[in-house]
């Protein structure tokens, strides 16, 4: 999401750019939903007998299953999850204060998280899966795309200018 806030921040209108964002946000969760899914749909075609230590007791009814069957049956009680991390610099981006420098960044901090809630359970109900949104510090990941976005778009304060 930090990614998608630096790509907004040449926007002058504050609600234009806010705007874009969420549009830019709402084309990157239907590819990522779109991907998970993909991902599900090739994994379910494995075998139980793949899957020896798992089939032993990790999914419920998995000692139901025959070697030769597919593991759809169980994994389908999985997750699918679309985690984020650093709301605080992709606020910092967007309006300028992370949401513990100001109500109005929290709040915006809230309607993101919310509408990347609302999004997941919507995918939830179109493909009849568990989706979840999840935030995480992802210390190794976030460190990573740091690196990326300052050799991209060079610091920026209170975005890329932290390790």
């Amino acid at each position: 999401i930090v990614r998608l806030a630096i790509e907004c921040m040449g926007i002058e209108d504050k609600s234009q750019r806010i705007e874009q964002f969420f549009v830019k946000l709402d084309e990157l969760l239907e590819i990522t939903a779109k991907q998970l899914c993909n991902r599900y749909n090739f994994q379910k075609t494995a075998l139980a007998k793949q899957f020896p230590l798992l089939m032993s007791a990790l999914w419920s009814g998995c000692e139901n299953l025959k070697p030769n069957d597919t593991i759809e049956r169980v994994i389908n009680q999985g997750t699918l999850g679309i985690g984020f991390i650093g709301l605080a610099e992709c606020l910092k981006a967007l309006i300028g204060e992370h949401h513990g420098e100001s109500a109005k960044a929290r709040k915006l901090g809230n309607e993101i998280v919310k509408f990347m809630r609302d999004k997941c359970d919507a995918y939830g109900q179109e493909y009849n899966l568990n989706f979840t949104c999840l935030a995480t510090p992802a210390e190794g990941l976030s460190g990573r795309f740091t690196n990326i976005d300052r050799a991209i778009y060079g610091k920026i304060k209170g975005v890329t200018d932290k390790e």
